[in-house]
């Protein structure tokens, strides 16, 4: 996403919807693919741009998606953001999706066996393999993989012993936002979020900062103890021995009394920033360019300790009924017009590096605004597991459950 205006006056309207209205935007529920959609105009999705005959058998008429909010849209909110209509009209697959607000949700969903693809993130990509919820994807059968960005080719979040799990969607930084009335001057380092302190405006952050609700926000701690205590010796914040788990549980217990809302909703965060006096806070951004789209004094920034961040990857039901169309999704999803659209829309990164130039809805400087250049300052989620280049590390199993607990102040 750019802070282009044409590409974000739909965006404003949204955001002020979103805040009169009682659910928020980015839990609403993608129509079914069977919906009439709006007027796409000379900016749908790039019919020149079609798929490669990638089939292995008949086309089966639809696949069903589970996805982050706003990572498929076929023209309803904005006319201009449609990558949906063209592949359904060349495929005559209808592309039904599920959105889903949380990795531990696509979990859920996906273990029901009711779906064909899921863009997962790395912290729920390593579960489903484990657990035999995905299969690996023949890329023979994905031509434009050899379009990917080679830093993503073979992820550990998806490459696994020697086989890909999936097709890399978009990625980002979980950047710090904050508010620049508060803060005179860019903000250094996490502590702002994770201690008590007064800041520029004369006033403390207690009750000020928000935390994000998953689990994997432990690794948002450990990444801030590497740094703050060295002697923990964190050498990667999603491995963490008892003593260093212990230690970023503690750091997270004493946010807690600062926190405003754990929040996982992104119109939910950007109504907080708007009208409920949130000064700092991890987030996407996503939230960071709408609320500079809607005119909020607002910016981000990576402070010197680094961030997580996120790589989505399109991942493949182990007993998908579609798995024809779902091929023919991974390869449209490569495509370097989808790629940038996605990308102007979520406010991402493609996964496609040539997506970030000569898209008119991304802007050539689009790439850079959304992070591009800042990959090796993220620590991108990966699901923690008990074997590690420690030896033992605690799994992701104990993460959520202690993760509850401290979030209810325990």
């Amino acid at each position: 996403m750019t802070f282009r205006s044409e590409a974000l006056d739909q965006r404003l309207w949204l955001a002020i919807a979103c805040t009169l209205a009682v659910a928020g935007c980015a839990k609403k529920e993608e129509p079914a693919a069977g919906s009439t959609p709006a007027a796409t105009g000379t900016e749908a999705a790039p019919a020149a741009a079609g798929t490669a005959d990638v089939g292995a058998g008949a086309l089966e008429g639809q696949v069903d998606i589970v996805a982050w909010p706003g990572y498929i849209e076929r023209g309803e909110t904005d006319k201009n953001y449609d990558w949906v209509t063209a592949f359904e009209q060349e495929t005559g697959c209808k592309v039904n999706v599920k959105t889903a607000g949380t990795s531990d949700e696509m979990v859920s969903l996906m273990t029901q066996g009711s779906y064909d693809l899921v863009t997962a993130s790395g912290d729920a990509s390593l579960r489903l393999i484990r657990g035999g919820t995905v299969q690996p994807i023949d890329i023979a059968r994905v031509p434009s993989y050899a379009n990917v960005d080679e830093r993503l080719r073979e992820a550990p979040w998806h490459f696994v012993d020697g086989k890909h799990y999936g097709t890399p969607y978009q990625w980002g930084p979980n950047v710090l936002m904050y508010n620049t009335s508060a803060f005179k001057t860019v903000p250094t380092s996490w502590a702002v979020v994770f201690e008590e302190q007064k800041l520029a405006d004369g006033k403390s952050n207690k009750g000020r900062v928000q935390a994000y609700d998953g689990p994997i926000h432990i690794a948002d701690a450990a990444l801030y103890l590497m740094a703050k205590r060295p002697e923990l010796g964190i050498k990667d914040p999603y491995e963490l021995n008892e003593d260093q788990y212990a230690a970023a549980l503690e750091l997270l217990r004493k946010q807690h009394p600062l926190v405003h809302r754990y929040w996982h909703d992104a119109n939910v965060q950007v109504q907080d920033f708007t009208n409920e006096g949130v000064v700092a806070s991890g987030s996407w951004p996503f939230q960071v360019n709408t609320l500079v789209a809607n005119q909020q004094p607002v910016a981000s920034t990576i402070p010197v300790e680094g961030a997580t961040g996120w790589a989505d990857t399109t991942m493949l039901a182990a007993n998908a009924k579609h798995p024809n169309c779902a091929y023919r999704w991974m390869e449209w999803s490569l495509n370097a017009r989808v790629q940038g659209d996605v990308a102007a829309w979520f406010g991402s990164v493609p996964a496609v590096p040539a997506a970030c130039q000569g898209n008119a809805l991304l802007g050539d400087a689009g790439c850079a605004t959304n992070g591009f250049d800042k990959f090796d300052q993220i620590h991108f989620w990966r699901t923690p597991e008990a074997a590690c280049a420690q030896g033992t590390c605690v799994p992701y199993s104990r993460w959520a459950t202690d993760y509850v607990a401290v979030m209810g102040g325990r």
